[in-house]
């Protein structure tokens, strides 16, 4: 009689552990797919940077560093290896946007420009779909987070070595206050 209670509490054990493994997997590759999600909207962003910065510089012979900076920016991102690299380039990236959109509040000719203002609007859009896109990272990553590091699962994670993973955050520069001039 007690080997087959020893039996069923064996059972339920290995189930339970193939159940908390394939959970782990799961969010885990869930996290990679958000992630993923995100860089098609920063590829993209990237497409666009170009004609955009071309539609600038017709205007803007003069502003060379903010343009350059924009494709400094772009192209430390695409040199980035690790998501960690990558969220710290897409924070410098937005930064130098930021600043070529301000660049063209001084040029009202370059604000007029049709082929700047269709840009502006789709780069807009990106930008909002590349928020959606770090919002739903994150709330992946707080799940398989959980799961890692909490009890019992956290036993089955470490056994297995599954990680942490690290949230999409805000860099230094885009916590600073928004400085608006009249």
């Amino acid at each position: 009689m007690w080997w087959i209670i020893i039996l069923v509490v064996i059972v339920v054990l290995v189930l339970w552990i193939i159940a908390t493994y394939n959970s782990l997997v799961s969010l885990r590759n869930r996290v990679r797919d958000s992630w993923s999600q995100i860089d098609v909207q920063l590829k993209r962003r990237f497409d666009l940077i170009p004609n955009l910065v071309e539609t600038v510089k017709g205007y803007t012979k003069h502003e060379s560093e903010t343009l350059e900076n924009v494709v400094k920016a772009r192209n430390t991102y695409l040199s980035a290896n690790t998501p960690e690299e990558q969220m710290k380039a897409d924070g410098e990236l937005t930064k130098a946007v930021s600043k070529l959109f301000a660049l063209s509040e001084s040029y009202p000719d370059l604000k007029a420009n049709t082929n700047f203002l269709e840009l502006q609007s789709e780069l807009n859009e990106t930008e909002n779909k590349i928020a959606m896109s770090r919002q739903f990272y994150n709330d992946i990553v707080m799940q398989y987070n959980n799961k890692v590091e909490m009890v019992p699962s956290n036993i089955v994670a470490s056994i297995f070595k599954f990680t942490k993973e690290t949230y999409f955050e805000a860099n230094d520069a885009e916590r600073e206050n928004v400085k608006v001039k009249f």
